[in-house]
């Protein structure tokens, strides 16, 4: 058996990448900048191997929003960090993909409950 079949290997990556985000954004809160900047890359790696792993089901939509999340998140730390707050602004544009993601997902439950 594949031990990376779907989908007990995508709740593997869900809780590796949940416990990766609460660093990063722990980081964050803590204002440990060096630490909270490197956690983003294995960070978004965990939301992109997710989203991948999910393809080919509706879950990928969700997954897709999770990501858009996580990096709005990410920039959004960055720029707290690193630049003007001001920019911060700019977070909306992923943050709203996310968010359009997230109804598509639950667009496709709904017509499929509505369907059968």
């Amino acid at each position: 058996m594949n031990p990376f079949a779907f989908p007990t290997s995508i709740r593997k990556f869900e809780n590796l990448h949940i416990l990766l985000w609460l660093i990063k954004d722990s980081c964050w809160m803590l204002e440990v900048r060096w630490l909270g900047t490197l956690m983003i890359l294995p960070t978004v790696s965990v939301a992109i191997w997710i989203a991948w792993m999910c393809r080919s089901t509706k879950d990928v939509y969700i997954n897709l929003a999770v990501l858009c999340w996580i990096v709005a998140n990410s920039a959004w730390m960055l720029m707290e960090f690193f630049t003007k707050e001001e920019y911060k602004l700019y977070t909306a544009i992923p943050f709203g993909l996310g968010l359009v993601f997230t109804l598509y997902f639950y667009l496709l439950i709904f017509r499929e409950k509505r369907a059968s």
